[in-house]
């Protein structure tokens, strides 16, 4: 099942068609195998503190974000072959299209997730 997530603080669209990752298996393959997301993509990995882009093809924009859905630190355009910093307070991460968030989020604004 898809999802559509919005910045519920900023009243915007993230994204239109994300996926949820929140079995050992999916969390992780992650977005391996893929050569691109399209803008409105994306994959929410439950649970997850941290990430890497190692064997990826594509450079990714990252919110880490905690158990009530608020943003604890966005990363944008996370290069292949990086890794993540460690988040202790994030319970899950959601995964963008490179340069997708273009500054449109922020640490603090608050993300709804609804089934698309």
């Amino acid at each position: 099942m898809n999802l559509i997530v919005f910045n519920a603080t900023r009243g915007a669209l993230v994204a239109a068609k994300v996926e949820k990752a929140d079995t050992p298996a999916s969390r992780s393959r992650g977005l391996l195998g893929r050569a691109s997301l399209a803008a409105d993509e994306g994959l929410w990995i439950v649970p997850c503190p941290m990430i890497h882009t190692f064997f990826m093809k594509f450079p990714i924009d990252v919110l880490f974000l905690d158990s009530a859905l608020r943003v604890v630190r966005v990363v944008e355009n996370l290069r292949p072959w990086r890794l993540s910093p460690w988040v202790l307070s994030a319970r899950s991460v959601l995964e963008l299209k490179g340069g997708a968030l273009g500054g449109c989020v922020r640490v603090g604004d608050r993300l709804d997730m609804r089934p698309a």
